[in-house]
């Protein structure tokens, strides 16, 4: 044990008398490390906020769309040929036994609402939607009610606020029943969502108004292809009101066995699928710069090591005069370079946590480390300060006394 001490005692010794070197020796360890758990931190992130972001389709829930997700390479000029989806699909699909509810819907954004003295700025997100909508996309009314199949069929002009428009044009009164314009049409408020904060990209998710979908096909076209938006009767039967939903849609567009899909099926696993890829692909990313940034820094340890050993070469030569065997020689200069990755890991983790809690506060990225990727930082940085370490200590063991005394 106490010599154990003695070489840690050393070792810390050694790093005090070069700070500046031992400081440069440590970057890239450090930045070895900090790479590995600022980016888990922030794929751990990312994976929770794709869950809560996607929890909006419902546990039951998924969705019908033409286009694939951006993921990926796609043919766009096949995808432009594909049938836009329309709402006898949604009526098709709402008499399916396994399916619940079903909503069409259809968007528009970049709009301004305003009323007699307030406006947004042209960045609110128009809604259209059928009347299933708080159904199936598992929204709440936190204020008066949401609008009635018969409004949406008479194409009422009656609005639901997303709370961040609420605020922004009735700050202090209750927008209930008073008036907005939308693309220059008077409408009606009769309900006020609850809140759900910033998106996996960062916008807002309550910047945005919900009216009828057919008010939104008079206002802006009815020419664009639906989302459908569609709730299964329960968990159990989730697969199988895909399967159903699926086989509707491609006897709907008239497709061969043999041919694709021409719509794309989305659910909250099919996202977290997609997340997992991608996640798979900075994770290895990150591991690769973490290894390239540790095999610079094992270079430094193994070159300030060598340094050392030329320095401290008398010194050697006195101990192993005095006694000292080569396996505490030995010992001594593994601790030393153990030691140097240790702390450039522990720093490195610091500073992966740091920047980690700094995109939390920035960004509002539920970030957080995985006590893995911690672990494994430390345990790399260590494995390699040993590896690149040994040489030097057994260059360090092997030296003839004699002739280390007589070096200058």
């Amino acid at each position: 044990m106490n010599a154990i001490i003695d070489n840690f005692r050393l070792a810390f010794g050694t790093f005090l008398s070069h700070p500046m070197r031992t400081f440069l020796t440590l970057l890239g360890i450090v930045i070895g490390a900090m790479t590995v758990v600022a980016m888990m931190g922030m794929l751990e992130g990312l994976r929770i906020k794709m869950t809560d972001d996607m929890s909006g389709l419902g546990s039951n829930g998924f969705q019908i769309q033409r286009e694939p997700s951006g993921f990926g390479r796609h043919n766009w000029d096949e995808i432009a040929k594909r049938p836009k989806l329309n709402r006898g699909d949604l009526e098709a699909v709402a008499e399916l036994p396994n399916v619940a509810a079903a909503t069409g819907e259809a968007f528009s954004g970049g709009q301004r609402i305003a009323t007699s003295d307030r406006e947004t700025q042209p960045n609110v997100l128009i809604w259209g939607a059928t009347a299933q909508a708080l159904r199936t996309n598992a929204l709440d009314l936190g204020h008066g009610r949401f609008y009635e199949e018969t409004e949406e069929a008479d194409r009422r002009a009656v609005a639901v606020l997303g709370t961040d428009v609420a605020d922004l044009l009735f700050p202090d009164v209750d927008p209930l029943g008073k008036s907005i314009r939308v693309n220059n049409r008077p409408f009606r408020v009769v309900g006020v969502l609850t809140r759900k904060g910033a998106s996996l990209m960062g916008g807002s998710q309550d910047n945005m108004v919900l009216i009828p979908l057919g008010t939104f096909e008079s206002l802006f076209g009815a020419q664009r292809s639906l989302n459908i938006s569609i709730q299964a009767a329960s968990a159990d039967v989730m697969d199988r009101a895909q399967e159903e939903v699926r086989l509707l849609m491609r006897r709907r567009h008239n497709l061969q066995p043999h041919q694709e899909d021409d719509f794309a099926l989305y659910s909250n696993e099919s996202a977290t699928q997609m997340l997992n890829q991608l996640s798979s692909v900075v994770t290895a990313a990150s591991f690769g710069i973490c290894l390239l940034s540790l095999i610079v820094g094992g270079i430094g340890i193994l070159n300030i090591m060598l340094v050392s050993v030329t320095e401290r070469t008398k010194e050697i030569g006195i101990r192993k005069a005095l006694g000292a065997k080569k396996r505490r020689i030995l010992a001594q200069f593994a601790t030393e370079a153990v030691l140097l990755s240790l702390v450039g890991g522990v720093l490195g983790v610091l500073l992966g946590l740091g920047i980690s809690g700094l995109a939390r506060w920035l960004i509002e990225l539920p970030t957080q480390v995985p006590m893995w990727a911690m672990s494994l930082s430390l345990g790399m940085s260590m494995v390699v300060g040993l590896s690149f370490g040994i040489y030097p200590a057994a260059r360090a063991a092997a030296l003839d006394p004699v002739e280390a005394m007589r070096a200058d």
